[in-house]
């Protein structure tokens, strides 16, 4: 009787895992036998036998479920010898055990991977979990993603436990398996942020046309309405400011300007250079090159920390722009041929 519970016990267990995981009981069972095995010449090659001179295989009693270990030399299998050692059937049941764990895990995994696979590109919120050197290594529910150095906001200080929003940017293969990719520095991030905070923005009334950004100091986003009656900078600023505020948290104090876009683009020009006030801005359409006067006391602004404004305001325009001081322009005009040598 005990026998008979034995072999119902494992075989339940079998179909258990067969129906998790979706593979067929025979190929568990083949899994089983091959761990075994490798189980048995671990151990035996401890205690000098000579296991390479020979085949194995490994019988499992249907009622019991007690498994045996068989061997021959090779190419003589008519020479089949049980080779169980005594209490193997304890280190048997563990390597079975070790083996249909394993493939519950496997197959866990397999339909995470599944289910994050539909999911790249997108939002994905997750807790800090370690780091591993420079990388950050995040809990996601049931799944577990890396955040690479050259993902992450330069200079951006994230704590263990902390709660944070990710874009997953791919699934990838590794040695160990599949890894999510997240990252937080590119300039989809963002916009996916405003898709997921500007309502306007996510029913498509409101677009955004382009984004230039240096990740953890300083963004711009154009966007423009495809509704009259639309604000396109009002909606992604939001009443009092909060939508953009929700944004610039979540980015670690990164500044955001929102700026309207325009196909005019000595309009878009001035717009890319906000809030800084525009006197002029001159053309040079063959060298794809602006000249752009502003007042003398607002130049360092125009210009920005290390060139950072204006390197954001050519790269959202598309045009390469020379800022220039409207009191200096004025002192080069007023010079005499006796000032210029």
């Amino acid at each position: 009787m005990p026998a008979q519970t034995a072999r119902t016990e494992f075989a339940q267990a079998l179909k258990a895992v067969s129906t998790q995981t979706g593979l067929g009981v025979d190929v568990i069972i083949e899994k089983v036998k091959d761990a075994v095995i490798a189980a048995y010449k671990r151990d035996a090659r401890e205690k000098g036998v000579d296991v390479d001179s020979f085949e194995y295989e490994v019988q499992i009693h249907p009622v019991s479920g007690e498994m045996r270990i068989f061997a021959w030399p090779l190419e003589t299998p008519d020479n089949k010898k049980d080779v169980t050692p005594p209490g193997f059937g304890r280190i048997a049941a563990q390597t079975a055990k070790q083996v249909i764990h394993q493939k519950i895990r496997e197959a866990e995994r397999g339909a995470v991977i599944t289910e994050f696979t539909g999911k790249v590109g997108s939002l994905v919120s997750g807790m800090v979990l370690r780091f591993d050197g420079n990388d950050v290594r995040v809990e996601i529910g049931k799944a577990e993603g890396v955040m690479p150095f050259d993902k992450r906001i330069p200079n951006e200080r994230l704590n263990l436990n902390q709660r944070v929003t990710f874009l997953l940017e791919e699934i990838k293969e590794t040695p160990h398996g599949e890894d999510l990719i997240l990252g937080r520095n590119s300039e989809e991030f963002v916009k996916k942020l405003f898709e997921r905070e500007v309502p306007e923005i996510a029913s498509g009334n409101v677009v955004i046309e382009r984004i230039a950004r240096e990740a953890g100091v300083r963004t711009k986003i154009a966007v423009r309405s495809k509704e009259p009656g639309i604000d396109p900078v009002g909606s992604c600023v939001g009443q009092k400011g909060v939508r953009v505020q929700t944004i610039t948290n979540e980015l670690s104090g990164e500044r955001v300007d929102i700026i309207p876009y325009s196909e005019d683009a000595k309009e878009f020009i001035k717009a890319s250079l906000s809030p800084v006030e525009v006197v002029s801005v001159k053309l040079d359409k063959k060298a794809k090159k602006a000249t752009v006067e502003v007042p003398g006391d607002q130049l360092s602004v125009a210009i920005g920390a290390n060139g950072q404004n204006v390197r954001l305001a050519s790269e959202i325009s598309n045009w390469e722009i020379d800022i220039v001081g409207a009191n200096a322009k004025e002192n080069e005009e007023t010079k005499t041929p006796e000032d210029v040598k």
